[in-house]
């Protein structure tokens, strides 16, 4: 069964770098990304920014507060 994230950990810049998953597992951005390329996790994705960096971001259904930035930390 695939996992959700439910908590994030933001580094000095507000930069996401750690995610919870609803299991209590906690695992590095880089992981998380990985992770939600294998389908292991729920309602994100992964996507090819202008920057070239791949970057993990919550599936678009219209509301703001399940977004990543706006999910509780930890």
């Amino acid at each position: 069964m695939a996992e959700k994230v439910v908590a994030v950990r933001k580094n000095g810049d507000g930069d996401i770098v750690e995610l919870k998953l609803s299991s209590g597992q906690v695992v590095d951005y880089k992981q998380a990304q990985q992770m939600a390329k294998d389908g292991q996790i729920e309602h994100v994705n992964v996507f090819k920014g202008r920057d070239g960096d791949e970057h993990l971001r919550s599936d678009p259904d219209g509301r703001e507060d399940n977004n990543l930035d706006n999910l509780p930390t930890f």
